[in-house]
């Protein structure tokens, strides 16, 4: 395959937050460290550029599992400052859908984002309570300055008897929790894919406008043991 582009990154916390450049996919690699599973801990995971730096993200999910915000490192509303500036953000939400099989079989997402304005840059969305983040907005069909996104339909394969996705090569183990994330408008345009190609590696490729931490915090949604399939 295409040598990966060579990504400059002067400062990481701002290339992680920074949308992809139009026409440039960011190919990464995301780790899994079981280390401490058999006491109960989480694994950890990395997000790798081809240069080996590492980010992590923040993320809350509901109850249920099925529903997943991603935040920035703002603050919370309750330390706003005058102009509410220094706010968190919120940078995507994840909707994990049930089908008949409950979570077995294809999944269905729904990945909400901030729309771009006339400079592709993100709007910023700072919610003032719960109210008002990009899960209520969606909910009520509020989509100003909001692109909603979701997986690509995998396609059934008689031969093999599974479901498969076209990863052109960026992926070589059948999971479930590979997935491409596209718009309705568009949908051979892979705003992002997630695949397994081992055990505890998987490779995280992105385009605009997805930055690195809102393409990491949906895949690492795909995780959640509440969604009940490894």
């Amino acid at each position: 395959r295409p040598p990966s582009p060579v990504i400059e990154v002067d400062n990481l916390e701002d290339f992680v937050l920074r949308p992809a450049p139009q026409g440039v996919t960011i190919k990464c690699r995301v780790t899994r460290d079981k280390k401490g599973m058999d006491r109960g801990l989480y694994p950890t995971y990395y997000l790798h550029l081809d240069n080996e730096k590492k980010a992590s993200s923040e993320m809350r999910s509901n109850l249920m599992g099925t529903k997943f915000t991603v935040f920035d490192n703002g603050v919370n509303p309750d330390r706003a400052n005058a102009d509410w500036s220094n706010v968190r953000q919120e940078l995507s939400a994840v909707v994990y859908e049930t089908n008949v099989l409950g979570f077995k079989g294809p999944r269905k997402m729904t990945v909400i984002v901030p729309g771009m304005n006339s400079d592709n840059e993100r709007v910023p969305i700072r919610p003032r309570n719960d109210n008002d983040g990009l899960l209520t907005r969606w909910q009520n069909k509020n989509m100003d300055n909001l692109i909603e996104l979701h997986n690509k339909a995998p396609v059934w394969n008689d031969e093999t008897q599974s479901y498969v996705l076209n990863f052109h090569g960026r992926v070589t183990h059948a999971s479930v929790k590979n997935f491409q994330i596209v718009h309705s408008n568009d949908p051979d345009y892979i705003v992002m894919q997630f695949g397994r190609v081992a055990d505890d590696a998987f490779t995280m490729d992105y385009n605009y406008p997805m930055c690195a931490v809102q393409a990491f915090a949906i895949a690492l949604s795909s995780f959640d043991g509440k969604l009940a399939c490894e």
